[in-house]
């Protein structure tokens, strides 16, 4: 019945991060939208995939992730990929700020931070774990 309809990230700067979007993540434009004169936002989709990411200009920056204990936080959301390891050295190879590459036996994962400073993780899972995605 229920299913993930998208992802929202909070931008100061919509013209930058749209350009960094766009060329670090390989998302497609689907529509901008500005109502009011006060919200604005974009829409992309990944390709080969029907989960849509949507911008939205804020004025300040806001937290994409929470704290569970202490000083360890939690993103709210990550993004998928086969190949952790190209993942990794693509966005590293542009200068994007990112975390190590942990294992943790069926999943690996690193965070990475877009302008705004909001913190993702990206993880690769094996087929043996009980989050793989055949699909």
């Amino acid at each position: 019945m229920f299913k993930i309809g998208g992802i929202f990230i909070p931008v100061t700067n919509l013209e930058q991060s749209k350009k960094w979007y766009e060329e670090n993540l390989g998302v497609v434009k689907i529509d901008e939208w500005q109502e009011d004169g006060e919200d604005h936002g974009v829409d992309y989709l990944f390709p080969k995939d029907t989960k849509g990411l949507t911008l939205i200009k804020v004025e300040s920056p806001q937290p994409t992730e929470f704290t569970i204990k202490g000083k360890r936080k939690n993103v709210y959301y990550n993004f998928v990929v086969d190949q952790i390891e190209v993942a990794f050295q693509q966005l590293r190879a542009k200068g994007i700020e990112t975390t190590e590459i942990m294992d943790y036996g069926v999943m690996k994962g690193f965070d990475f931070f877009d302008p705004d400073g909001n913190s993702f993780s990206i993880v690769s899972e094996e087929e043996s774990s009980v989050h793989f995605s055949r699909g």
